[in-house]
């Protein structure tokens, strides 16, 4: 029997577990271990989900930081690596430290955690959080309409409170959304799906929900997270890209995957970002992936009233993970303050309190803006005081919900909306509608 721990973050830790490991006894997961969301170390992984009896009390989850430890005192053999999003020097410095406390260290291969549809798969992915692609499905999602086809979206996973409980989401309607406590990542997900009528899949155990989704959808779209790569077997992979930050499609993981893997990758933001950067993003692409398609999307942002931004002192609160984990150090609200004359981007870290204020301490890349964390409703209390503490004369809420219908913000607040716009052809659209899969539909 070999002893396993499993690297993760609440998310494709689990999926690799259920796939890979679950109900096969030559294998014993001893733990999972915990990084970039809060309040997820010491939990457990419930024994409903774990198998067939061989986890009756389910499966613990500890810090990462205490790796080597967990490594000695669990005896493991294998130390697997489960999340996204990773540079790959800090992936490399992972793998040291385990293969030093004397662990084998694994990378699963696509082919062996991707479940099979009996329905299209389309998936969107990225090279890094925050490329933009949420927009991007959400045009795929509306194009697929276009062709006759029904898409019912699978989201990638946000499990961050009762894991039983979340095995199978379904979501049809905001009210979905209360039912089921979903946090504010998740409602910044699954919020503008919905506003297209389009039904969202999420949850934990995606063998599950990719058989229920499979009875009301012609076409799957796999909403990817992170730059993560998909769950489920794509006949077609569109991938997005950030050249504002060049170079990264090559430099994390499992970025660079998807980029290798893709059929189409969408160069966004180049309405905003250098052509010089756009040009490396390009050539990136070719070198690693000449079979691809290239398409360019501008995302254009925008505000109901600009004129009340001109001349004022504006606090910015940002999408969290773009600027967390996604390492960016501004996004839409910060282009759209700048685009439409703000006085001044008011500075938030003094005013920041509880978790708010470790987020500042553990990404100090952020400065002008505040990231809109919310994973726990004490998180979201924290960001709803933080904002309300910031003098200043306008809040730009460039989240992807309106924050203010989740939390009480005492000053005025303009939302920053944004979209991606095709710039190329063949776009999206064409590309879909000559698909042969979709074509059978």
């Amino acid at each position: 029997m070999r002893r396993i721990l499993v690297l993760g973050a609440a998310g494709r830790d689990f999926h690799n577990f259920n796939v890979v490991f679950r109900n096969r006894p030559e294998y014993h997961v001893v733990g999972f271990t915990a990084t970039q969301i809060p309040e997820i170390a010491n939990r457990t992984y419930p024994a409903v989900l774990a198998g067939a009896g061989l986890y009756p009390d389910g499966i613990p989850i500890f810090e990462e930081k205490n790796l080597e430890s967990l490594i000695a005192a669990e005896r493991v053999d294998t130390a697997v690596f489960s999340y996204s999003d990773i540079s790959y020097q800090n992936l490399m410095h992972l793998a040291s430290r385990a293969v030093a406390a004397g662990a084998d260290f694994w990378l699963l291969g696509t082919e062996h955690t991707q479940l099979k549809s009996s329905v299209p798969v389309v998936s969107v992915c990225a090279v890094r959080t925050g490329c933009g692609k949420s927009p991007v499905s959400r045009l795929v999602a509306t194009a697929l309409r276009q062709l006759g086809a029904r898409p019912v979206v699978i989201r990638h996973p946000m499990p961050y409170g009762n894991l039983a409980a979340q095995a199978v989401q379904r979501f049809a309607t905001m009210e979905d959304l209360d039912l089921q406590q979903c946090t504010l990542e998740e409602r910044e997900e699954y919020e503008p799906h919905l506003r297209q009528k389009t039904v969202v899949y999420s949850g934990v155990d995606y063998e599950r929900i990719l058989c229920q989704a499979e009875q009301e959808a012609d076409v799957i779209l796999w909403d990817g997270g992170n730059n993560d790569t998909p769950f489920l077997a794509s006949d077609l992979e569109i991938v997005v890209a950030d050249p504002h930050r060049p170079g990264h499609e090559l430099s994390y993981f499992p970025g660079e995957v998807n980029l290798r893997r893709a059929d189409v990758v969408v160069i966004n933001k180049v309405d905003t970002a250098a052509r010089q950067d756009i040009e490396i993003v390009r050539h990136n692409i070719r070198e690693s992936n000449p079979k691809a398609t290239i398409v360019e999307t501008a995302s254009r942002v925008s505000v109901d009233r600009p004129e009340l931004v001109k001349g004022r002192r504006v606090l910015v609160v940002e999408d969290g993970p773009t600027l967390t984990h996604g390492e960016m150090p501004y996004g839409a609200g910060v282009i759209a303050a700048q685009h439409f004359g703000a006085a001044e981007l008011v500075y938030p870290k003094p005013f920041a309190i509880g978790s708010i204020r470790r987020t500042y301490d553990s990404y100090p890349h952020l400065t002008n803006l505040l990231p809109a964390m919310g994973y726990s409703t004490r998180q979201r209390h924290e960001l709803e005081e933080t904002i309300n503490r910031v003098p200043c004369d306008l809040v730009l809420i460039a989240t992807p919900i309106d924050l203010a219908r989740v939390i009480k913000i005492e000053k005025p607040s303009l939302r920053v909306t944004y979209e991606v716009e095709e710039l190329s052809h063949p776009g999206l659209a064409d590309i879909l509608s000559k698909f042969e899969v979709l074509m059978r539909v």
